[in-house]
């Protein structure tokens, strides 16, 4: 196929954004599942014509067509050598709501969340709900007739939709829903494309109403095959719903009307321990006659994995005892009420339950929340699990009647043993549903061969159990060769069939659901899995040294395609670009080492163009439940990017500032002059790269060591021993106040402060542009001279968060084998942790007031904020964290010309807008570029811990 041609084509009808890069096509080439294919291009349509545009091009030139909402299918579904729709940046609204008629019309790239926000108002909600939730389209739900937790009140996505709006591959623009008999004929008689669909739709029904109603597993959760008994009589014949869950195989929905459940006015949470998961689910049918609104189930192994990954460890410490747990979930129009529903509950099983499990019940909504998130990251908790091996999709999505999960369960676990596989049990236990990942050999032609023959073992054991072979995910690629098993050929063929009336040339997702690839073929690694070898200037010690294995951490569940909550991903949140997202940059990462279609390596100009608005702000380190590093991915590519060339200008402007700043702390006031005059100014922010509309914040006349050096110790200070400062480029050179207030607090609780003999500096910036070589120098220097103070076990402590950081975390990474930096990073601490963790009864003054605490980056990502918000609790002031993401200032990143926009941008996503509405309350912000952010783009002072601690802060200061 002309490819070029076709590019062409769609570069002059569509007015969105054709990608057809090698860098575009290799984003697309996989979703979260086990396979990939590389696009023939992708489009990204900025209304629905431009969807009607591309099909329209896409039918001339006879070219495969792939529908995409959030990626994050776990079958095969989203990838395809095809041309991709992806929907998600721009077709994301909701159109309206009718709360009278209960429904809401919306486009397909919504995310279920946002429309959650505007339903809740009118006291509704989108019924299903899967874990993905807060990143997953309704474009995609109902491609794949997404269910969640609350599937067990509202039914799946079939059962929620109206109506839907759809294109066909040949053109077809309809609205399809429930048709009466009398419109069917109507319709069928038309004598054009439309009359041949309802026709033969009508038709396919009546040559196959008897095996379709006998050969669908009557349960709550079979979402393998198409809908077909959506087109029965009794079922209104309902082309909207027969279409959901058909995965794009056959048409594109350009909008969907849905159905609104009234939103329980109150929830309560019963959570049961069990002796195993088995007792567990022998108790579910027991619990479902009681009434829940959602009923989950986990096994100790989840926990376990979770406990491994340090993922949720204050939540997990809320589960009742057991090695298996169910989550209860109640709703009433009170608190009352869905108390004594819970309570009620919890009675009955204390008298009916063999196992009579532990339980505990929680009717705070934010406790409510932490338990939920434990069952929510259910996939990645249990993917990337230190000390065992990779696990993967491929068998984690049956289903069988609840009645019976306890007996599949069993035998299921008994497969596993059998073929020596380790995996959790988890999943929407009140309807039947089992999600897992398993640690499959995907590499070698046995391990293939062995996965084969499981899946093959398990789709009999399912549907022995009177199962379906998928309860929420989908066939796609992984399970659609195994439908015969389930459905047998005559419904098979009727499912051909039924594809082809609305796709007659099979140009929607070939491959999937119909007529599929085998579950072995197009494998993401295979056999043929041979990542080009490469030299790196990081460890890795958590991917075994190796960055091949570092690049397939992502698992692609998508959590950083969040545009609300968290640090991950500040670029994503703005832009809405899958290349700006922590998924997107570590598939081109994975791609470049495969050598096709990215053939470049190191120098490959598209993950440059990837990386490019990477804030390294390392909030994936956390956030993600693989625990991507993107900041530290990123560091090693440009320092292989740019090896043997020149870098930027703002690369040598920007991340050698700690070096400039020791020439200009010598005259403050003419680098004062010059940087801050209204000529030389603007003509330096030119030449090094900086935005001119970011003010250069002025150089302290006195520096904080300076100040340090004449500074008189208090009487008591060495009672509790000695501690070592480190006095960062930042805090030394701009903000000396925050060093002055940190030797105040820390002698007032009985240290003894000392500074490093000679100028040190981490060489944080340094990283944000790859000098790799010149920061492991930096760090040799520091290491050096810190020597004498680590071998006496000093504790040093960092008031720049992005400082500590680099000792925790980029220091063994460059040095694993050094014991002085395993000194330094394991006698690394904040001022916070040493006061509350390491400092026995010590207590700040007490003050009143409010405090709205923005915490660095890097200081979530790293260590962690808990100490600071006790260290700020315990002075007595209303402590307001803030959940607003980074600052978008993020170091160097901010000020550069290239950046400033997407920097604004993500400050005033949540950030500046908290700051301006809380004048009353002290900003507290550690990180300088926080700080920065703050004053420059809400005129205000954020002040230091320290400054809170020493009793400096005030409420406002406008700068």
């Amino acid at each position: 196929m002309p490819e070029v041609a076709l590019e062409r084509a769609l570069r002059e009808s569509v007015a969105g954004e054709v990608r057809f890069g090698e860098g575009d096509r290799a984003l697309y080439a996989t979703d979260a599942s086990n396979y990939r294919q590389v696009p023939i291009g992708v489009v990204v349509p900025r209304d629905i014509d431009d969807v009607v545009k591309t099909v329209e091009v896409c039918r001339s030139f006879a070219a495969p067509i792939l529908p995409r909402g959030g990626g994050t299918s776990l079958a095969g579904q989203c990838c395809n050598v095809a041309v991709v729709i992806d929907y998600s940046k721009y077709l994301r609204s909701v159109i309206a709501i009718d709360p009278d008629r209960r429904t809401a019309r919306v486009q397909p790239g919504v995310v279920l969340d946002h429309l959650q926000e505007q339903a809740a108002p009118h006291g509704l909600m989108f019924g299903p709900d899967p874990s993905t939730h807060n990143r997953c389209t309704i474009g995609g739900m109902v491609g794949n007739n997404s269910c969640g937790v609350h599937s067990v009140m509202a039914g799946r996505t079939e059962d929620n939709v109206i109506s839907l709006e759809v294109l066909t591959a040949d053109g077809i623009r309809m609205t399809v829903g429930p048709t009466p008999d009398e419109e069917l004929e109507r319709l069928a008689g038309r004598g054009d494309r439309i009359g041949d669909i309802y026709g033969g739709l009508r038709d396919l029904r009546d040559r196959y109403a008897q095996r379709i109603r006998g050969g669908f597993p009557q349960i709550p959760r079979r979402v393998s095959g198409y809908n077909l008994p959506q087109l029965l009589p009794e079922s209104g014949f309902d082309l909207a719903r027969a279409l959901v869950g058909t995965e794009g195989t056959c048409v594109s929905i350009l909008e969907a009307t849905v159905r609104l459940i009234p939103a329980p006015g109150a929830r309560s949470l019963l959570v049961l321990g069990y002796p195993d998961v088995f007792a567990a689910a022998d108790d579910v049918p027991m619990i479902m006659e009681l009434g829940p609104i959602g009923l989950e189930g986990i096994d100790n192994e989840l926990v376990e994995d979770m406990r491994k990954k340090r993922l949720h460890v204050d939540e997990l410490q809320m589960l009742p005892k057991g090695r298996a747990w169910l989550l209860v979930e109640f709703g009433g129009d009170t608190k009352e009420e869905s108390d004594d529903a819970a309570g009620r509950a919890r009675d009955v099983l204390h008298r009916r339950s063999p196992a009579k499990p532990e339980a505990e019940l929680y009717d705070d909504p934010q406790r409510e929340s932490k338990i939920w998130e434990v069952r929510e990251s259910g996939l990645g908790g249990t993917a990337r699990v230190p000390g065992k091996g990779d696990t993967w999709p491929g068998w984690e999505d049956s289903a069988v009647p609840p009645g019976a999960l306890g007996s599949y369960l069993r035998e299921l676990r008994g497969l596993y043993d059998r073929y020596e596989y380790d995996a959790a049990l988890y999943g929407h236990f009140g309807q039947g549903c089992v999600h897992t990942r398993i640690d499959f050999d995907l590499r070698s032609a046995d391990g293939i061969a062995r996965y084969r023959s499981f899946v093959e073992e398990a789709a009999s054991l399912v549907l022995r159990h009177g199962g379906s072979l998928s309860g929420e995910h989908g066939d796609g690629q992984a399970r659609a060769e195994l439908l015969e098993r389930m459905f047998g050929k005559d419904l098979v063929q009727a499912f051909r069939e039924f594809r082809s009336i609305w796709d007659p040339d099979g140009r929607m997702n070939p491959g999937k659901v119909v007529d599929p690839y085998p579950i072995d073929v197009n494998l993401r690694l295979g056999v043929s899995y041979r990542p080009a070898p490469v030299q790196t200037a990081f460890a890795y010690p958590d991917d075994d040294g190796s960055f091949a294995r570092a690049t397939l951490r992502c698992v692609g569940v998508g959590a950083c395609r969040r545009t609300d909550g968290g640090v991950m991903c500040p670029s994503f949140m703005v832009t809405h670009e899958e290349k700006d997202s922590t998924r997107g940059r570590a598939r081109l990462l994975f791609e470049m080492l495969q050598g096709d279609p990215l053939e470049r390596g190191w120098r490959e100009d598209a993950v440059n163009d990837a990386l490019d608005l990477c804030f390294s702000c390392k909030g994936c380190k956390s956030d993600c439940p693989v625990n991507v590093d993107m900041a530290t991915y990123k560091a090693e590519f440009l320092h292989h990017y740019y090896a043997g060339k020149v870098r930027p200008r703002q690369a040598y402007a920007l991340g050698l500032i700690p070096w400039t700043a020791r020439l200009a702390s010598l005259l403050p006031r003419l680098a004062n002059a010059v940087t801050r005059g209204s000529m030389t100014g603007p003509l330096l922010k030119l030449m090094g790269g900086v935005a001119q509309e970011r003010t250069v914040p002025p150089f302290a006349e006195t520096t904080f060591a300076s100040w340090f050096r004449a500074h008189e110790r208090l009487p008591s200070a060495g009672s509790r021993g000695s501690v070592v400062l480190w006095p960062d480029t930042f805090n030394n050179h701009w903000h000396p106040e925050t060093g002055r207030a940190a030797v105040r607090v820390m002698e007032e609780a009985g240290y003894r402060v000392l500074l490093p003999p000679k100028w040190v500096c981490c060489g944080r910036p340094l990283y944000d542009f790859g000098m790799l070589d010149m920061a492991r120098a930096t760090l040799r220097r520091d290491l050096k001279i810190l020597r004498p103070a680590l071998e006496r076990g000093l504790p040093v402590v960092g008031l720049e968060p992005s400082c500590v950081a680099v000792f925790r975390d980029e220091l063994t990474g460059l040095f694993p084998n050094d014991p002085d930096a395993q000194r330094l990073s394991s006698q690394a601490y904040t001022l916070a942790e040493l006061l509350v963790e390491h400092t026995e009864g010590w207590q700040p003054a007490r003050r009143e007031g409010r405090a709205l605490v923005q915490p660095h980056c890097h200081h979530h990502a790293v260590m962690g904020f808990g100490t600071d918000e006790e260290a700020l609790r315990r002075t007595g002031l209303d402590v307001e964290i803030l959940d607003a993401g980074c600052c978008g200032m993020a170091g160097a990143f901010g000020f550069e010309s290239a950046h400033y926009e997407v920097s604004v941008a993500a400050g005033e996503r949540a950030l500046l807008p908290a700051v301006r509405e809380a004048p009353d309350a002290i900003i507290v912000a550690d990180g300088f570029s926080c700080r920065e952010q703050i004053a420059q783009g809400a005129g205000r002072r954020a002040w230091h811990l320290a400054e809170v601690l020493a009793g400096d802060a005030e409420p406002y200061r406008k700068e």
